[in-house]
């Protein structure tokens, strides 16, 4: 069998949820998402990847790449995939080749969902080009004219605004993350709302702004995590949404690690 035609398992292991996707002669054919644990065994991560693989209606792939931004659940997931594939995973991380130049002070900082992450837009959408992944951080990578990662921002996300501003404040309430029908509230909720998620707009725009004035060329700007079809829709740039940005990344890293 091709490297292209084999089945391959990619795992992305982030703060809040874990998302899994099943390729098969390179094309995405099933994704599952998981609530990522706090503490997890190897026994437990294997379960979880036979149930959710049973769900999809799919079988054991025999190779795998993992990305996990969780340092305590790393060694976890690296050896329920071994146990489970019968392959050594790939786990990304310094010596993973990347065909991409880092413009980075320490390229080994960058963690492994932006590597990810950046790999798949210069494929899909060419370079440059702006990726803003919303999750437990709302991260911006950016893809130069010459197709190498430039570097980005990492700010908290929009959720984790939520819960800080209620957990720091005794009378503000846990709120629904939408955005609210006028940017000036009429009560505690409407105005907490305004703030988290409009601001968030608002913010995600002024640095798209500024990162474009840094280009110095127009770029694509490609949204993806959670929320992203509902953030897209209130952003003042037009934005690309791609829901498995990430674990399309993760093939493609896994198909250049090929020999």
């Amino acid at each position: 069998m091709a490297q292209g035609e084999k089945n391959v398992l990619t795992v992305d292991v982030g703060n809040t949820t874990t998302r899994l996707g099943i390729f098969s002669a390179g094309e995405l054919v099933g994704t599952w998402e998981l609530t990522t644990a706090g503490r997890l065994t190897a026994d437990e991560a294997r379960m979880q990847l036979s149930q959710a693989l049973n769900m999809m209606g799919a079988t054991m792939p025999d190779q795998a790449i993992l990305a996990c931004v969780v340092p305590a659940l790393a060694d976890v997931w690296r050896r329920a995939l071994a146990a489970s594939c019968g392959c050594r995973p790939l786990v990304v991380g310094p010596g993973l080749k990347t065909g991409m130049r880092m413009r980075y002070d320490d390229p080994s900082e960058i963690g492994a969902d932006r590597v990810a992450d950046v790999v798949a837009a210069r494929e899909s959408y060419g370079a440059p080009v702006v990726i803003v992944d919303l999750g437990t951080t709302t991260n911006f990578e950016v893809v130069d004219a010459d197709g190498a990662f430039a570097g980005g921002i990492i700010a908290p996300g929009v959720a984790l605004g939520a819960r800080s501003l209620s957990a720091a404040a005794a009378r503000l309430p846990m709120i629904e993350l939408r955005a609210p029908a006028t940017v000036i509230g009429k009560n505690t909720r409407a105005a907490m709302q305004s703030g988290v998620v409009l601001g968030e707009v608002a913010r995600i725009d002024g640095l798209l702004d500024a990162i474009a004035g840094e280009l110095g060329a127009k770029a694509p700007v490609v949204i993806t995590g959670d929320g992203a079809d509902a953030m897209a829709a209130l952003l003042r740039h037009e934005a690309i949404v791609d829901d498995t940005l990430t674990l399309r990344g993760l093939w493609c890293l896994w198909r250049s690690n090929q020999r």
